[in-house]
């Protein structure tokens, strides 16, 4: 079995699924085999957890990245042949740098910024629902009023960001970092119950919704 085969069955899925497809089989598998939902004195299913989301990550990313390539290629223009006189100028790169941009009340619903640098944007009542920000850097970033419903923030840096106010419900936090984080008013609950995954989250010094600083 090739590795591309391989990817595929990790997901669920048929050889040549649509990246859209991808996206949902990654969520819905996630939601299926997150560490929260399995028993904590259940070691041994805790650890196939652990395993299925490295394997669901890798495969989501593996694929995302070839599907991305492809989609570019088929997208670009037939080269052309150079003329003497002229000089061909490559596009620039898009940048994963958006560091203080001003993304304020826009609908980011569903977007793939896994990896980017948000660091200090103003993201404070952005739709940000469903969007997948794994490993993002949001450092001091804005996001207060934002809709994080569903957010994939897996292993994000969220140090001394502004969260207050911010709908957290079904968002993945699991690792992130949220040291001096400002979650004042912040939803992550309903009723008594926790909401919000935080396995391996570390809020130290950050002000929880209730506006305790967590020690």
């Amino acid at each position: 079995m090739s590795d591309l085969e391989r990817y595929y069955r990790v997901l669920e899925l048929e050889p040549g699924a649509t990246l859209e497809e991808v996206n949902q089989a990654y969520k819905d598998l996630v939601f299926v085999w997150h560490p929260d939902r399995i028993p904590k004195d259940n070691l041994r299913l805790q650890q196939k957890a652990q395993d299925k989301l490295k394997a669901i990550n890798e495969a989501r990313e593996k694929l995302r990245s070839l599907k991305t390539k492809h989609q570019t290629t088929l997208n670009s223009p037939p080269p052309q042949q150079e003329k003497p006189s002229q000089t061909i100028q490559k596009p620039p790169k898009q940048s994963s740098d958006l560091s203080g941009k001003d993304y304020s009340r826009a609908n980011l619903s569903n977007k793939d910024l896994s990896g980017r640098n948000l660091s200090y944007a103003n993201l404070s009542g952005a739709n940000l629902s469903d969007t997948f920000m794994h490993k993002v850097n949001l450092r001091g970033a804005n996001l207060s009023e934002a809709n994080l419903f569903r957010a994939n923030l897996l292993l994000a840096d969220l140090r001394e960001a502004n969260l207050r106010g911010a709908n957290l419900i079904g968002a993945d936090l699991s690792g992130t970092d949220l040291r001096g984080a400002d979650l004042t008013g912040a939803r992550i609950r309903s009723g008594e119950r926790l909401l919000v995954k935080l396995i391996g989250a570390n809020l130290a010094g950050a002000i929880m919704p209730d506006g305790a600083v967590y020690q």
